[in-house]
């Protein structure tokens, strides 16, 4: 069966300031399939969090297309179908939380959209279970912790049952744990088929990715699977970025005439190969 495509940008250019020369997003084209997870990369002001605003409307092209399953996002009448189809979720959880318990928070925009109240009931149990905060649904999201706050807002954003979920910085407040949980949750979505695309500067994250694609000074500039992209640092450094730690380690060790396999990116991977290599 083939591939569906999710989003489809054609020639994207974008300005916050028309009387300015340098856009912020400048010539992106890319195609995101149905149910592919895909990491976006890049040094701080290179246009990924732009891009990523442009996937549900929040903005719209100066010039080119940004297609939604078909749907043209400055079309004013697919506003709200458009919306419904992407959702997002941004860096601080407390700008996404409204209510004082997490079940009310994740129910907040099923009830403003006049949803059947059986159907709210459905729909948040499935949003909390899927984001893994079941066991918090009667908690003040006020006492969570980062990482569980930010998954409330994923959950208040999959209840409303989106088909690609966008996360624009969605780990950058959150510790190490924060973080992990939150992985959890994509791959958790990912099973039920949510297409993900994570706009995110931490490279283990974008280990975890079908593809990742790289952005410098509003143009993508590399675009590979995680291993491809992994493979060759010196074009990561080259814009600014770094590489997993666990690659950083591969690299290191073969400085000194230790030789990890190529495609190491994942401390599972590492461990596995250091395991072999010790046996």
């Amino acid at each position: 069966m083939p591939a569906q495509t999710m989003l489809k940008v054609q020639d994207l250019r974008f300005r916050y300031d028309p009387e300015q020369p340098q856009y912020a997003v400048d010539g992106v084209s890319l195609c995101v399939q149905k149910g592919e997870f895909v990491a976006v990369l890049g040094a701080n002001g290179c246009g990924k969090s732009t891009l990523a605003k442009h996937f549900n409307a929040i903005l719209l092209p100066e010039s080119g297309t940004v297609l939604v399953e078909g749907m043209d996002t400055r079309t004013d009448e697919r506003l709200y179908d458009i919306r419904q189809k992407v959702g997002m979720v941004f860096q601080n959880p407390d700008n996404q939380i409204v209510a004082t318990v997490v079940e009310e928070d994740v129910a907040f925009a099923l009830e403003n959209l006049g949803v059947p109240t059986p159907d709210i009931r459905t729909r948040i149990d499935e949003a909390m279970r899927l984001a893994g905060i079941w066991d918090k649904r009667e908690s003040a999201p006020h006492k969570l912790s980062g990482g569980q706050k930010q998954r409330v807002a994923i959950a208040g954003v999959i209840a409303m049952r989106p088909d690609c979920l966008v996360l624009d910085e969605a780990t950058a407040m959150l510790d190490p744990s924060g973080r992990a949980a939150v992985l959890d949750t994509i791959r958790t979505l990912r099973a039920a088929g949510i297409t993900i695309v994570a706009i995110t500067h931490y490279m283990e994250e974008a280990a975890q990715a079908d593809r990742i694609l790289v952005m410098s000074e509003g143009r993508i500039v590399l675009e590979g699977t995680p291993r491809e992209i992994f493979s060759r640092p010196e074009r990561l450094h080259r814009y600014h970025l770094d590489v997993p730690q666990a690659a950083e380690l591969r690299d290191e060790l073969a400085k000194v005439g230790i030789r990890l396999p190529a495609g190491t990116i994942t401390p599972e991977e590492c461990a596995q190969a250091l395991y072999e290599l010790l046996k």
